[in-house]
């Protein structure tokens, strides 16, 4: 009981707390504008890491052939995206069926695409692979292995300006990164069926993989992030 005696002050305390009472709807507010955020996820997350694998990479001093092919592993990844997502919108709409209520009592068979079904007013039922579950694991893969060379990039010489932009890019990205984790927290308890969640993780999971631990390692793909480079030759 004395262990819930203290928690019961910590709360009666925090309640106490201005920002707690004065703040809160502000806060709700900010959590509605970040689940908008995330349905843009690949678009912020390339916003980001665009400009720092430029000025990363670049730093190196490589040749312009290196920076091009260190680039090349955002079409990879953009393509792979947008491969995943049609394939899942495709998958949901070859399984699914037009009801004409979300109780999916009468089906409306003169509808047959998900478009025409919802445009009509109705309710489409398919198998729905979870593409924020994808999405939000996969980008987050994809920040981790790209900022990797920050750590090595304390040792290259860099004039004030570049430092900075990759300073604020690179806390900018982590910050995404919490933001993706928790998103991926919240879909993973509030949204979609478990097997629909588990598929749409898994081919986040083998996009990072097959990439990041596999092609990437070959002579022929754009090649693994500098500090990662050198960890591989060194092993």
């Amino acid at each position: 009981m004395a262990a819930v005696d203290v928690i019961v002050d910590n709360l009666v305390t925090l309640r106490r707390a201005p920002a707690a009472r004065h703040y809160l709807h502000w806060i709700l507010l900010l959590i509605t504008i970040v689940g908008y955020f995330v349905k843009l996820a690949w678009g912020w997350t390339l916003l980001l890491l665009t400009p720092f694998l430029l000025l990363s990479n670049s730093s190196f001093g490589r040749s312009v052939s290196f920076l091009i092919q260190r680039m090349l592993s955002l079409v990879v990844a953009t393509a792979i995206w947008y491969a995943c997502t049609s394939t899942f919108f495709y998958i949901e709409g070859v399984t699914g069926l037009c009801f004409e209520s979300r109780t999916m009592g009468a089906i409306n068979e003169e509808f047959t695409s998900i478009k025409d079904c919802k445009q009509a007013g109705f309710h489409w039922h398919g198998y729905d692979i979870s593409g924020h579950s994808f999405i939000l694991a996969y980008a987050s893969l994809f920040i981790m292995e790209e900022t990797e060379p920050m750590a090595s990039l304390k040792t290259v010489y860099l004039s004030a300006l570049p430092r900075m932009i990759l300073k604020l890019l690179y806390v900018a990205l982590h910050l995404m990164l919490v933001i993706w984790v928790w998103m991926f927290i919240c879909t993973s308890v509030y949204f979609h069926d478990p097997s629909h969640k588990l598929v749409g993780t898994v081919c986040g999971l083998l996009g990072w993989f097959l990439t990041y631990r596999v092609w990437y390692l070959k002579p022929l793909s754009p090649g693994l992030p500098p500090q990662h480079h050198l960890k591989a030759q060194e092993e």
